[in-house]
């Protein structure tokens, strides 16, 4: 078949996709698995091949994901039930001063949202973000929007968040080299968050009326107030919950680096670097620390642990359609095609990778769907561009900033935030759009950065 068809075929696939889950409602799951089998077809895949071509491509991004989305949703959930995230947002106020409040907030958010997912962190952290803006006579949109930005790009670029572990598994990118790079740049992305959204808020902005009334109920009855049975774990254990593991696994990436092959402290840190270790390594700390501080039996960890698990199956199972939908296209061709044709372009790949998952991102809302059909898509291309492990890493989180940008009415984050925060639709897209684009305009150029300097 023609490199020209194949493309066509490719195009075909993308925006049938974007119909089913857009226009028609279709779940991702279903709607990726759909437009595999019809890629398959239409690109001539001998029939009896079909189904283990499948089966190999939900395998294959599968055996790391699965189990990094289901030890970080349980890391994450411990922390949630035991008021981690409240002690944890305290102590930053506490040490920074009251009058950096806003600051305090977005620093414990950017450190809560490593183990949490977005939306989830983002609804713990509502009730102290309420508090604090009621002590402090101001609208919630104040401190709120700028936790909500960090939140939501550490959840595209910093494992264990699906669409980027997923994306790694696709292009064979190195998890620690992700972490290092994803976390190095969402630093600075913080402070770049407080100041965005702090120009954003100049003006005041109403607030709905339903949200108004939430706000001015909240602190009025018991049930916002924390049980007295038990105190929250300290800022201490939950550093350390969530540190660990960065730090175990940043040894690994280091060693890998530093240690020639065969070493045997190389293959030791390469082991425990592991995120699948190191995150087990975390949860069973949680187990023993949260369990214990908050006078949990057995019984009641357990129920806690897997009472993460069904939110975490629905993210796990269509990250794994997105695989199946990757290696579709990969051994119909498609992708070798779409890799010569970006090579005959001359833009260099890292920004190829940026505006292909932007576009992806508006045009149908999710940033994990975006960030692993930009991988299915360049796979062939990083493959055989010769990269380094720095390099393929730094590709995969310039996919995972392309789907920060242009967060709009067809992404429920953005519904969770202006409801949350009060916004209109239109003063939402003045105010969440634009903080979100800003923020994966700012990390890719970061990471362009660092791109050239590596190249």
């Amino acid at each position: 078949m023609s490199t020209l068809a194949l493309l066509g075929i490719g195009a075909g696939s993308i925006g049938l996709l974007l119909l089913l889950i857009i226009r028609w409602q279709v779940h991702a799951f279903v709607a990726m698995m759909l437009v595999s089998f019809l890629v398959a077809f239409a690109t001539g895949m001998p029939i009896g091949d079909i189904i283990s071509t499948l089966i190999a491509g939900m395998g294959g991004t599968l055996g790391s994901v699965a189990i990094l989305v289901a030890l970080g949703s349980m890391l994450g959930r411990m922390i949630e039930v035991s008021g981690g995230a409240a002690s944890l947002a305290n102590r930053f106020t506490q040490l920074l001063g009251p009058t950096r409040v806003p600051m305090a907030l977005t620093a414990a958010a950017l450190v809560l949202s490593i183990p949490v997912f977005f939306d989830v962190g983002f609804i713990i952290l509502v009730p102290i973000v309420y508090g604090f803006c009621k002590a402090a006579g101001v609208n919630p949109i104040k401190f709120g929007l700028p936790v909500a930005g960090i939140m939501l790009a550490v959840h595209v670029v910093v494992p264990p968040h699906p669409g980027i572990v997923g994306g790694a598994a696709i292009v064979k990118g190195d998890i620690g080299w992700i972490t290092i790079i994803g976390l190095a740049i969402c630093i600075p992305l913080a402070v770049l968050s407080q100041y965005v959204a702090g120009w954003l808020n100049r003006k005041g902005y109403p607030m709905l009326p339903t949200t108004a009334e939430q706000f001015a109920a909240f602190g009025k009855s018991d049930e916002t107030a924390p049980s007295k049975t038990r105190s929250a774990p300290g800022v201490g254990t939950i550093l350390a919950l969530i540190l660990i593991p960065l730090a175990l696994i940043m040894a690994g990436t280091t060693g890998a680096t530093l240690l020639p092959k065969g070493d045997s402290l190389r293959n030791v840190l390469g082991f425990i670097g592991s995120p699948i270790f190191a995150l087990m390594v975390a949860v069973g700390l949680a187990m023993f620390l949260l369990g214990r501080n908050q006078g949990w039996n057995r019984e009641r960890t357990n129920a806690i642990m897997e009472s993460a698990l069904p939110p975490a199956a629905t993210v796990i199972l269509v990250t794994g359609a997105g695989g199946v939908f990757a290696k579709v296209l990969t051994a119909s061709g498609i992708g070798a095609a779409l890799s010569q044709s970006l090579t005959a372009t001359h833009l260099p790949l890292i920004l190829l990778a940026f505006i292909i998952s932007l576009a992806l991102r508006a045009a149908q809302g999710s940033a994990t769907v975006a960030i692993i059909t930009t991988c299915g898509l360049l796979a062939d291309a990083m493959a055989g561009g010769g990269y380094s492990p720095l390099q393929v890493a730094l590709l995969t989180v310039a996919i995972g900033f392309g789907s920060l940008g242009l967060s709009h009415v067809n992404d429920s984050g953005f519904w969770i935030v202006t409801r949350y925060l009060g916004l209109s639709v239109g003063d939402g897209l003045r105010t969440w759009t634009v903080l979100t684009t800003v923020l994966g305009l700012a990390g890719f150029a970061m990471t362009a950065l660092l791109w050239a300097l590596v190249a």
